[in-house]
């Protein structure tokens, strides 16, 4: 039977998988949800003996079921490949008392490779099931790494055009240096003056502008997103869990009924909205721990109900988390309503004009598996410092985040129960970091003269996504003030 998809903000606009992976963002403003968890069908024998390319049909077809099994396969192999630098995608190594799941060995060294490399390949079939005729425009706002990994896997897809913006002073130099070399005649690279929230605000009011939908139309283009707000982006993700906790097993760490706690290092809510699903679908997950940096919305959240966007922005030297509206957090408050789409849009809407909501005690009780807590900046680098000294283990901010959060947890809890942390992205893609927190010597180097002694202190390869960047030619030198997004998209539309 097929799984269908409805918005979040009226339950009675329902649409395929497909439907949903072409549009991104439904007409309302709302986000594409599955009507059920599907639960997973294979064992958990037959899992801890399948690749990662197995391991994601095998989550993937649940959920995608207007695909075909020789689409979605196909879709599989051309996305998890040769590109990723290790063959089995996402090693699982422990280091200290947890076990790091390594999200970062595609080509852009983050873990939103995971999901960006197979949404080209979805969407493509996605237009072609629907028989969609319009060029499809990927519209996206980036904190920092979604931007790279959606260029790189749309660039040079032939009916698609890509369009990202990124706060100009607020993504480190090789996040940025990453995007504004992106070659690629479809691909389009915007600096905006302000901060992410600002940036994808500004995204979905173009997603929901009916006449800029209807002038698109008119010159044969369509939006579409490769934002976390695309279940086409947010279900590949939940496969990477089944895989962890497979591995786990296969590596002699936990027997078959033993469960795992998980950490997420979280901005956009995405990343630890799969592991949910994951947990739903029947893989063991006990907690979810939510790390926050000192944008910390999501902690207080947890703690106390409120969600509260009426705060100083922070820019962190985990600029994937600065982040103070968590998009994907809208798909957990529809299922905590009772999937009351009309209780979630006055919540959304307070959100929108107000900065604020509160949930009620009863939607809070239905949080329990949820943990939330942060890390500050000095918590951050001291975590980077004490994991090379005692392990020999370098941590990206974003991982350095999620381990000192764990730290926290286990503190308060004396729960020792066995423990994945979503590494999200190379150390090498934030080096300056990364290295002063190492030793403070390195501050006065060069970042690209960084990634060299980064190599050599940590033993680990530069990867092939930073080389290809030291003296790639700036392609993209466009930035605008938040107003002109519009104008922008328009301009490079031809519109």
């Amino acid at each position: 039977m097929d799984l269908l998809y409805t918005s979040t903000r009226n339950s009675q606009n329902k649409v395929t998988a497909s439907q949903a992976i072409l549009t991104g963002l439904a007409p309302d403003g709302g986000l594409y949800v599955p009507e059920r968890i599907p639960k997973l069908t294979v064992s958990k024998e037959a899992l801890m003996n399948m690749t990662y390319q197995e391991t994601a049909y095998e989550v993937m077809k649940l959920f995608f079921t207007d695909f075909t099994e020789a689409e979605l396969k196909n879709c599989i192999q051309n996305a998890y490949d040769s590109k990723f630098d290790v063959k089995e995608i996402v090693p699982v190594k422990k280091a200290g008392d947890a076990y790091y799941l390594e999200l970062f060995h595609g080509p852009t060294i983050a873990f939103k490779d995971m999901a960006l490399s197979i949404l080209p390949h979805l969407m493509i079939c996605s237009a072609k099931k629907n028989q969609a005729e319009k060029e499809i425009v990927i519209l996206t706002a980036t904190s920092g790494d979604t931007g790279k990994a959606a260029l790189a896997g749309f660039a040079h897809v032939a009916g698609t055009k890509i369009i990202v913006f990124y706060p100009k002073d607020g993504v480190s130099p090789i996040q940025k240096q990453q995007m504004v070399t992106q070659q690629g005649e479809n691909t389009f690279v915007v600096g905006i003056e302000g901060n992410f929230d600002q940036a994808q605000t500004g995204v979905k009011q173009m997603f929901s502008d009916p006449v800029l939908a209807r002038e698109l139309a008119e010159r044969g283009f369509q939006f579409s997103s490769a934002n976390s707000i695309n279940i086409g982006r947010l279900i590949p993700q939940v496969a990477y869990y089944a895989y962890a906790y497979a591995r786990m097993m296969a590596q002699g760490e936990l027997s078959p009924e033993e469960s795992f706690h998980v950490v997420v290092p979280t901005g956009n809510f995405g990343n630890i909205l799969a592991a949910k699903y994951a947990k739903e679908m029947g893989i063991p997950i006990g907690k979810l721990i939510c790390a926050s940096n000192e944008n910390k919305v999501l902690y207080d959240f947890f703690r106390t109900g409120n969600y509260d966007k009426n705060r100083e922005f922070i820019l962190t030297s985990s600029p994937s988390m600065d982040i103070l509206v968590s998009s994907n957090l809208e798909r957990l408050i529809f299922e905590i309503t009772g999937r009351d789409d009309e209780k979630n849009r006055q919540l959304m809407e307070a959100l929108s004009s107000r900065g604020s909501y509160q949930i009620t005690p009863e939607m809070k009780e239905e949080l329990s598996d949820f943990y939330g807590n942060y890390a500050g900046e000095k918590e951050t680098a001291a975590m980077i410092k004490e994991m090379y000294h005692q392990e020999g283990y370098v941590l990206d901010p974003h991982t350095a985040v999620a381990a000192c959060v764990y730290e926290k947890y286990k503190r308060e809890s004396q729960d020792e129960t066995k423990t994945v942390i979503a590494s999200t992205a190379s150390p090498y893609k934030f080096t300056r970091s990364v290295m002063t927190a190492i030793d403070s010597s390195y501050e006065g180097m060069a970042d690209f003269e960084l990634v060299d002694e980064l190599e050599k202190l940590s033993g680990v390869r530069v990867p092939e996504g930073i080389e290809e960047i030291r003296r790639a030619e700036v392609r993209h030198k466009t930035t605008c003030k938040v107003e002109e997004m519009p104008d922008v998209v328009k301009g490079f539309l031809g519109i």
